[in-house]
């Protein structure tokens, strides 16, 4: 997973939020400009505020595509992790905007309940915009909506629920015309009051969010205990890893420390890094980057199996050869202790070639991470090593608890190649498939 895959995957995104935002701008834009015309000649005051409700959504929008607008801007050597963060300014500002229409449509509601109403005619136009506006409103919160999720947008999602109020707000103007030439004025201030608290909820939980997201508060560690697990999955890694995820607009930057065996060489650590990038894209949307950085952990609990020749705990005698060791013990290893977790019976002994191949495939299944042995063939030698074990050379007739003393002293050798070659033409008769 490369960055330029990130970076056209990302662009995509804010291009395609950038074009929902722009179209919704000129439509909010259109139906202010037709709700203040046909209030202020139809003599329809609820109208007139409607409209200027809609003004300060047409500002929340097109600060919102400006906000897009400037995360889609190029990386540079002043910006060099971009400028996603925009967005989420944007919407810290979208929030303010909105706390503001729902003041001054709480001022009008207070003046509804208060006002008296002269007898009017039959407001045919002006219903009829507020139907239309109704009908705009909601397409253009389902299409901000639909948007916003898919490219992880906060500033279109706010002002996606925003039009949603919107929907209901034109209701209610619906409703205010009606009953104002019914002459029910105070039904019609008490309904604005509760839309004017429910988009002040609303404009105040954007700006609350943005805020979070600018201080770089981990606002989903659902998310980030779950890529932990994906990532403490990977064979290879170590104890516990740590993921933390910040958001910079619509996007998620995940840093990932993971911790393996301090021996692993370089070429390997870069093998599981990449493992790990892998598993964090493929569970975690919107990704912007990651970087994942490798730890050698130290004195961790760690498994390791022993080649003997009975069953007399620590005292029991290492065997010669691995693959026709008649048992093999299962230690758990720490700084201080060594305890035996099991002995295993060697059910390949009767088998005529390749049993140590087959003594591999059997153990790897506990993730072993030592192997203290005195001989090793060359297949179960490049098997145990591509699956992260570390092996050491111990003389036959050792006993397990000398093996560990030696261990912890530092005095074993590593194996760093096979002890003996195997005849290829064998390997390639037991490769061959039936």
């Amino acid at each position: 997973m490369t960055g330029n895959f990130f970076e056209l995957k990302n662009k995509q995104a804010l291009q395609r939020g950038q074009r929902v935002a722009l179209v919704a701008t000129l439509a909010t834009l259109l139906l202010a400009l037709l709700k203040a015309s046909v209030g202020w000649y139809y003599r329809a005051p609820v109208l007139v505020a409607d409209a200027f409700h809609s003004v300060a959504d047409l500002l929340a929008i097109f600060a919102s595509y400006f906000g897009l607008w400037l995360a889609g801007k190029k990386k540079s050597d002043r910006f060099p992790y971009g400028l996603y963060k925009a967005e989420t300014l944007i919407t810290l500002m979208v929030g303010g905007l909105i706390v503001w229409a729902g003041v001054e449509l709480l001022t009008e509601g207070l003046d509804k309940l208060q006002g008296a109403v002269d007898p009017v005619h039959f407001p045919l136009v002006p219903l009829l915009v507020s139907g239309l506006s109704v009908v705009l409103s909601l397409g253009i919160a389902l299409k901000e909506r639909q948007v916003g999720r898919a490219i992880n947008s906060p500033s279109l999602l706010a002002n996606a629920g925003e039009s949603f109020l919107d929907v209901a707000t034109s209701l209610v103007v619906l409703a205010g015309l009606l009953l104002r030439f019914w002459r029910l004025p105070y039904v019609e201030g008490a309904v604005i009051l509760l839309i004017a608290l429910l988009v002040i909820k609303l404009g105040g939980s954007s700006c609350w969010t943005a805020f979070l997201l600018l201080l770089d508060a981990n606002l989903d560690p659902q998310l980030s205990h779950a890529l932990e697990k994906q990532v403490n999955a990977i064979y290879g890694v170590k104890g516990q890893s740590e993921v933390r995820i910040r958001q910079a607009g619509p996007f998620h930057m995940v840093e990932c420390v993971i911790y393996t065996r301090p021996t692993l060489s370089l070429y390997r650590a870069h093998e599981l890094a990449d493992k790990a990038e892998q598993a964090i894209a493929a569970h975690c949307p919107h990704i912007e980057s990651v970087f994942v950085h490798v730890e050698p952990l130290r004195n961790e609990l760690r498994s390791a199996i022993v080649p003997v020749s009975e069953i007399n705990g620590m005292q029991s005698c290492v065997h010669g050869h691995f693959g026709r060791a008649p048992y093999f013990m299962l230690l758990r290893l720490n700084e201080h202790e060594a305890e035996i977790e099991d002995f295993y019976f060697n059910e390949f002994l009767g088998e005529p070639k390749f049993i140590g191949l087959k003594v591999i495939k059997a153990i790897i299944a506990y993730r072993i991470d030592l192997l203290f042995t005195s001989r090793l063939g060359e297949i179960s030698f490049y098997m145990l090593k591509d699956n992260f074990v570390d092996i050491y050379a111990v003389d036959e007739n050792q006993t397990v608890q000398e093996v560990v003393d030696r261990f912890r002293s530092d005095s074993l050798q590593a194996i760093m190649q096979p002890t003996h070659s195997v005849d290829h033409a064998l390997v390639e008769q037991q490769t061959e498939p039936s």
